[in-house]
């Protein structure tokens, strides 16, 4: 793909200053080169670049991709899905520091009993990332309520509170325990309290009102195990298949386009109270983990590494398996979000973090 072609693809370029426009137009055309490079060159099949610092807005797409189309979005979900638990929180349904047993009475012995919802939010409680028998849970095509019934039973690795493990499954729990709360299915819950509150119109927890035609695929060469990367037995329940994509995994299974997920980010940086109250949205990007542990907030990335290099100690984002990254920095106002196809693991460095690491440069 030759530049000019790749400039003229990117509309929806609205700068908000010519002065703004000027300082920083080089170095995000440079960003976006990164992933034109790695879409031609066939790396990456489809990829999405969007950027807002203020009023100003920078959209490019390139490969297959188009504009506003979704893609699954991978962890970037766990956010998402933690979002609509803490609506219930602004209502007074729960505390942090309430025992998981006091929503799912079953969750007893070696040290379940200590669990609070501020451990399986920041990744303390001991419960693994994802189950021993995920695999066969996906080939019989479980339903979310099975990967629960079988997280209850699974063993913690430590005390809760003790040690730091990125865990899906304390996110399965945390919005299982949504559910118990509000008597709504976490798929039609997030609609409810996040993606309509915050307009995020091409947003769905599973596939909600889209087709599959309608979401970009996620490429499974090199994708994670428990994705069925490398298994080619693996496509009725693979990132691709039908039965995931409607599953609608808290941990892991949200379409968005890459402006919804910036309006997502937004509603942390604005702090509008849309989704969640401004206190709320202030205690979900400040690190409730203890010295010594990976920094963390609720559901969230915080510091500056879960941002690019150059990004402040207030940043906050998350990233996916499948190929996405997103973060917001307060210091500069910057939500830089990279949508791709191509899976986090199978390329170091990625297109995402190259994209993302010159975007942080030209805000500074």
């Amino acid at each position: 793909m030759k530049r000019r072609t790749f400039l003229q693809c990117g509309l929806a370029t609205a700068m908000g200053t010519p002065l703004l426009a000027a300082l920083q137009q080089n170095r995000l055309d440079e960003a976006a080169e990164a992933l034109a490079m790695a879409t031609t060159s066939g790396q990456v099949s489809s990829a999405v670049l969007h950027v807002t610092q203020r009023e100003t807005t920078f959209t490019r797409w390139f490969g297959n991709a188009k504009s506003e189309q979704a893609i699954l979005l991978g962890s970037i979900t766990k956010p998402i899905c933690v979002t609509a638990l803490m609506s219930q929180y602004d209502r007074g349904e729960f505390k942090l520091d309430d025992r998981l047993q006091k929503f799912i009475p079953t969750f007893v012995g070696g040290h379940r009993d200590e669990v609070t919802l501020r451990h399986l939010l920041t990744h303390v409680s001991g419960l693994p990332d994802q189950l021993p028998e995920n695999n066969k849970l996906r080939k019989e095509h479980a339903g979310l309520s099975e990967f629960v019934d079988h997280a209850i039973r699974t063993p913690l690795s430590f005390a809760p509170g003790s040690n730091y493990q990125y865990s899906s499954m304390a996110i399965l729990l945390a919005c299982h325990v949504a559910q118990v709360i509000s008597g709504v299915g976490i798929l039609e819950l997030v609609d409810r309290s996040v993606f309509q509150p915050l307009e995020m119109k091409h947003s769905a927890l599973g596939l909600g009102r889209f087709m599959l035609a309608d979401m970009i695929p996620v490429q499974t060469e090199r994708a994670a195990p428990e994705s069925g990367g490398g298994d080619p037995t693996a496509r009725d329940w693979d990132w691709n298949s039908p039965y995931w994509r409607k599953l609608g995994a808290p941990w892991g299974g949200v379409h968005a386009s890459a402006p919804d997920v910036a309006r997502f980010l937004s509603e942390f940086l604005s702090r509008r109270g849309a989704a969640v109250k401004p206190e709320t949205a202030i205690l979900m990007t400040t690190n409730q983990n203890a010295p010594g542990l990976t920094p963390r907030g609720l559901g969230l990335n915080v510091g500056s590494g879960s941002g690019s290099p150059g990004c402040s100690e207030k940043t906050f984002g998350h990233s996916g398996s499948t190929g996405t990254l997103a973060w917001a920095d307060p210091a500069t106002e910057t939500i830089c979000v990279v949508l791709t196809s191509l899976p986090g693991g199978a390329l170091n460095p990625h297109p995402r973090e190259l994209a993302a690491a010159r975007v942080a440069a030209a805000m500074k």
